[in-house]
């Protein structure tokens, strides 16, 4: 090795590092995926906590025992994730066959207009009752996995809510557990870390429940004002694709767009074009940076690649988890480079979270 140049040596050293990161990257996505049973409702509970973290504090605040607090908490998100549930189910069924319908006029007026891709669409259509006696079997067996799907998704959704309840009531105990983990003389800087990774997650969920609610409304009352059918269904999906920034966004306005195309024509989709993006510039330029201008900001390119990421690895579900991961991870990040920055922990070494209003001071769950 010392024959070779010192910037060779120094890239050679580089190389072996990012070598031994991505392989122990690699070891932990394949444990996740082995046991996704246990890692999945723990992400989720982390998700919830830091949603639900803020009503909790307020009821500790107010007086009420932590474990009281935490078990009226967990019934205050059964209820509300259950109504809303329920209203974007019953919206959904609705004006499914509205909405279904809709797009099956856009396909028949798409198939008029692109000759050999129309013959294409209609020659489906016309075979789709062969190609589902053909995989009939096949559909049958998923029916069969699909319950044990379901069944393991209640199951890690109970698991999820039992761990809501344990990080909110034993939230004060993060913090010395942490300590008591982290390498002598470090304590405080894996506390901070903790600390700045909770608030992130935090400030993401609770801002993009803010800003889905939101961006629901503006697109549900614009879409009824132009008769749009299936208007609340829409909305619902625009509600549950704000979750998956700019992606779910793009697809639940394109949606909207097309069903407006297929019933009620070109002026009217143009219109709920204007919708859609009228919501889309006031939530970049106004919601956006009004309600989280207090969390990790990350940019536009980060968050697809993230969710590009999460899709690979996880699914739908990677998709959900990849963005709220990744601010915590940029949290951590700028935690690190404002203690580090000045090569003596700077002055953050010695500061306090900025949700220093935290009852027993909890790093997060």
């Amino acid at each position: 090795m010392h024959l070779l140049p010192g910037p060779v040596r120094r890239l050679a050293a580089w190389c072996v590092v990012a070598l031994l990161v991505s392989g122990v990257g690699w070891v932990v996505v394949e444990l996740c995926a082995v046991l996704r049973t246990a890692v999945v409702p723990v992400l989720l509970a982390l998700l919830g906590t830091a949603l639900l973290g803020p009503l909790y504090r307020r009821l500790v605040q107010a007086g009420i025992p932590r474990s009281p607090a935490a078990v009226v908490t967990c019934v205050a998100v059964v209820a509300v994730v259950g109504g809303a549930v329920y209203i974007v189910v019953a919206a959904l069924m609705d004006s499914g066959d509205q909405i279904i319908e809709s797009v099956r006029h856009a396909a028949q007026s798409v198939a008029r207009h692109f000759g050999a891709a129309g013959t294409s669409l209609d020659d489906l259509a016309a075979h789709s009752k062969e190609l589902l006696t053909k995989f009939g079997g096949t559909a049958a067996s998923n029916v069969i996995s699909g319950v044990s799907v379901v069944g393991e998704t209640i199951a890690m959704a109970v698991l999820a809510l039992l761990l809501v309840f344990f990080f909110l009531r034993d939230s004060h105990r993060a913090a010395p557990l942490l300590r008591s983990l982290a390498p002598r003389g470090s304590g405080d800087t894996v506390e901070a870390m903790a600390r700045r990774a909770f608030e992130a997650v935090e400030g993401f969920m609770r801002g993009t429940t803010v800003i889905a609610l939101i961006d629901a409304v503006c697109i549900t009352v614009g879409l009824l004002i132009l008769r749009v059918p299936g208007a609340v269904g829409l909305g619902a999906l625009v509600f549950v694709g704000a979750y998956i920034p700019y992606l779910g966004a793009f697809l639940s306005g394109a949606l909207a767009i097309l069903v407006a195309f297929a019933d009620r024509g070109f002026v009217i989709a143009l219109w709920a074009f204007g919708v859609v993006l009228a919501v889309q510039l006031l939530e970049g330029h106004v919601l956006q940076p009004l309600i989280q201008s207090r969390t990790v900001r990350m940019h536009p390119a980060a968050v697809l690649l993230a969710i590009t990421a999460g899709a690979s690895v996880a699914g739908i579900l990677g998709m959900l988890l990849a963005v709220p991961l990744t601010a915590a991870a940029f949290g951590v990040a700028h935690e690190l480079r404002g203690r580090y920055a000045e090569g003596d922990g700077g002055p953050a070494s010695g500061a306090g979270p900025r949700g220093g209003a935290d009852t027993g001071g909890h790093p997060g769950p």
